[in-house]
């Protein structure tokens, strides 16, 4: 209840819709999840992300030709559960695991970054900018500023910012528990919204503000039932549902963690699916499992989905009899929540992090925020995942391949360039390869370079061997390959050895030829093959 009237409003703004579209969505959606969901402590309702998806389709010229965008709206939250539920139908949930931690960190730094220039016109008392590059027309721009709309912004920052730490830090200090301490922090946002509407009402001050609410609670309809738009809605509606959903599961993994629980991943799906079609049917915007909102309910102790229960009831009684009381909320205020809430996405360090770690999934996280802000969401995010998956088959393609050596007086065997030439025994007669990855169509030709160019190196070979410890399959591109690999190498008078197969990877070849024209022998481990060759 604390962050669900603030928030729920707030996003609905950003996403273009009246602030009801956010209250709807945290009355009747939260309680279907609470009756399919399998995570005890996850909080749904409208999210930051979700609603700047739901902002960028409701903007796109072919939507917006429809008009209607308030049915638009709806028709999303329904379609992108209608799409969670055939997934579900389906046991698509896997599907998004697609989408790396890389391309997803990137896509929210994207989205945050594109909330954070709307919202920030909003703290100012000004329209957002059309200047483009015109920098005098910025100067004009700027000399709009209302000031009193500023002066109010920066007041709400200072409670946001008081609540986050500088209370928690007061309150241990006298003794308040940690629990208590971390719900009581969590209430900047009510307490600042609470002031500005107050600073408003009897201060007459000159501010944009929220404006009339509709009182009571919301109607069912299934009037949303149009198939031109839902053709028109659903791509869009298909990419809010899979990021919903990976957002969700995230939230969700992270707290069944806390807790020693397990969530089913498929019947999230079905949970999500139901609470965003409900949401359309009672004109909610889309939702989805909420990380900040599920916090504060932890935080202050729930460890069940009635503190979800309860809060509903408050925000529906709250709906019913004082909605009027929302009027007078002043928009700058809700601006500064989203932008205090969001800038910790940006996490554009993540970036060099991820460089470090792995040059192909910095290069896909930095192009995903790249596209995210000058192509879309939707092709950011698609540019990152087609990028993954080059990276991945590029990868593929190029397995490691060590050249081993045997550690003297031991049976253990290490890459020859991880070590000193004095530090290994090696032998004239006899090259040891390992391939680090399973032999497909992918990799075939790389492995068979690579041999090559090491017999070139060293001319007194007469006895290759390819070490399969990590070799979990064989297909049968790279199993033709091996059989040609086998022919090459008895026709220089090189026999071709197989060593350490795996079981299931040993069955497969005994279904082929192979091993019966093999060129040599199969060994159990490497020191039997070096034993016999040397």
């Amino acid at each position: 209840m604390i962050l669900s009237v603030p928030q729920g409003i707030a996003y609905a703004l950003l996403a273009g819709l009246p602030p009801e579209f956010g209250l709807y969505a945290n009355i009747l959606p939260p309680l279907v999840y609470v009756v399919l969901g399998t995570s005890h402590t996850l909080r749904v309702g409208p999210a930051s992300i979700g609603a700047i998806m739901i902002a960028s389709a409701l903007n796109l010229p072919e939507v917006s030709q429809l008009g209607n965008p308030l049915q638009s709206a709806v028709i999303l939250s329904a379609e992108s559960g209608v799409i969670m539920l055939l997934m579900a139908m389906f046991r698509m949930g896997k599907l998004v695991n697609f989408i790396s931690h890389p391309v997803l960190t990137g896509f929210v730094s994207g989205a945050a970054i594109l909330i954070i220039e709307s919202q920030l016109p909003q703290t100012l008392g000004l329209k957002s900018p059309v200047c483009g590059f015109d920098l005098n027309c910025y100067e004009t721009y700027f000399q709009r500023v209302n000031f009193t709309t500023l002066l109010m912004s920066l007041a709400v920052f200072a409670i946001l910012l008081f609540f986050k730490k500088p209370l928690s830090v007061l309150l241990r200090k006298i003794g308040v528990s940690v629990t208590l301490t971390s719900a009581i922090a969590k209430c900047g946002a009510i307490i600042a919204v609470v002031s500005a509407t107050l600073a408003v009402t009897y201060g007459q001050l000159d501010v944009a503000i929220v404006g009339d609410i509709p009182a009571g609670l919301p109607n069912l309809s299934i009037d949303f039932i149009d198939m031109m738009r839902w053709k028109v809605l659903l791509p869009s509606a298909t990419f809010i549902a899979l990021i919903a959903y990976v957002g969700s599961v995230a939230v969700a993994k992270v707290m069944a963690n806390l807790r020693g629980e397990k969530i089913d991943s498929n019947q999230e799906l079905i949970a999500l699916g139901m609470a965003n079609f409900v949401a359309g049917m009672s004109g909610g915007m889309q939702v989805s499992g909420g990380f900040s909102q599920t916090m504060v309910n932890f935080a202050a102790g729930a460890r069940t989905q009635i503190s979800t229960v309860i809060g509903v009831i408050i925000l529906s009684i709250t709906v019913i009899f004082f909605s009027s009381c929302f009027s007078n909320i002043p928009k700058a205020s809700l601006a500064v929540i989203i932008l205090v809430a969001i800038v910790p996405l940006v996490k554009i360090k993540s970036i060099f992090h991820s460089w470090h770690y792995d040059k192909g999934d910095g290069i896909a996280e930095a192009i995903t925020l790249v596209g995210v802000l000058f192509l879309g969401l939707e092709e950011g995010i698609t540019l990152g995942i087609f990028l993954t998956f080059i990276s991945l088959l590029r990868k593929t393609s190029h397995p490691h391949i060590a050249v081993l050596g045997r550690i003297p007086n031991t049976p253990y065997y290490r890459n020859i360039k991880n070590h000193c030439m004095d530090c290994l025994e090696i032998w004239d007669n006899l090259l040891l390869l390992r391939i680090d990855e399973s032999i497909t169509f992918a990799n075939i030709n790389f492995i068979e370079e690579f041999m090559t160019a090491e017999l070139k190196a060293a001319p007194k070979t007469k006895h290759v061997v390819l070490v399969f410890t990590s070799v979990s399959d064989i297909d049968m591109t790279a199993l033709q390959a091996l059989e040609q690999m086998n022919i090459n190498l008895k026709d220089v008078g090189i026999s071709f050895n197989l060593a350490e197969i795996k079981h299931f990877v040993l069955v497969k070849l005994e279904k082929s030829h192979l091993l019966n024209q093999l060129n040599g022998k199969v060994f159990f481990d490497t020191e039997a093959a070096v034993n016999s060759l040397i």
